[in-house]
């Protein structure tokens, strides 16, 4: 079951004289529920362009985007704005961690803008656990390498439960062995909680961790394969 699903999907930005850039062309993609979807590519391929419109925070120039069978453009902001902050989760190539916050309450911060009504001291304990970093709780980000700050932006990115977690580039600034790592987080939270993953990367190394895995050329769709595992149903309970 496909959690989001575009179809024909066209993003056009206008340049100087009038001249049009296409960034992404009829994109068709589905992203099943309870799984790692991997959109991959070269730089410029629009890959990020593509997430940021499954994610909400951009809209196509045609075409359609569907959450759970609803037509996005329908909405209003005030909706789309909801649904980023409660049902989605975000973790970008760059961790941007608040350097005043301990990695706890980096994450604790987290449930409060989502308006979290559960036990705070809780969820927040077990997500540092998720990522392997509750005993640097207490720790400031400054203090952590990249590896481990971009575990807490995993962790702050899923602290309030959300359906749909989108990670751009996530082991970018990585090295290999850590960026494995972190990409098997991300398959445990799939399958612990349920929680559906969609991460850019132009790293091939990365390919087999992915449940759905769709390359993108120039704004076009090429390839689309699958690796066939038990995967996690929808959900996203404790």
């Amino acid at each position: 079951m496909n959690i989001i699903e575009t179809k024909n999907v066209d993003r056009v930005f206008d340049l100087a004289g009038g001249e049009k850039l296409y960034a992404l062309r009829d994109i068709s993609v589905g992203i099943p529920a309870g799984a790692l979807t991997i959109l991959k590519g070269p730089s410029g391929s629009g890959k990020t362009t593509l997430m940021n419109i499954i994610g909400a925070l951009d809209a196509p120039s045609a075409g359609s985007v569907l959450l759970e069978g609803r037509e996005t453009a329908g909405m209003t902001e005030d909706e789309k704005g909801m649904i980023r902050r409660k049902r989605f989760g975000f973790v970008f190539q760059s961790v941007s961690l608040i350097p005043i916050m301990t990695v706890y309450e980096n994450v604790e911060f987290a449930l409060r803008l989502s308006g979290y009504d559960g036990d705070p001291a809780e969820r927040v304990n077990k997500c540092l656990r998720l990522v392997g970093l509750l005993a640097r709780a207490d720790h400031m980000p400054q203090e952590l390498s990249g590896g481990e700050q971009q575990r807490v932006a995993i962790a702050r990115a899923i602290a309030h439960r959300p359906g749909v977690v989108f990670a751009d580039e996530p082991t970018a600034e990585l090295d290999s062995q850590t960026a494995v790592s972190v990409v098997n987080i991300f398959r445990e939270l799939v399958q612990e909680e349920g929680i559906t993953v969609v991460m850019t990367t132009h790293d091939t190394g990365l390919m087999e961790a992915g449940d759905r895995i769709y390359t993108l050329e120039d704004g076009h769709i090429t390839d689309m394969r699958e690796n066939p595992r038990e995967t996690a149903g929808p959900g996203n309970g404790d």
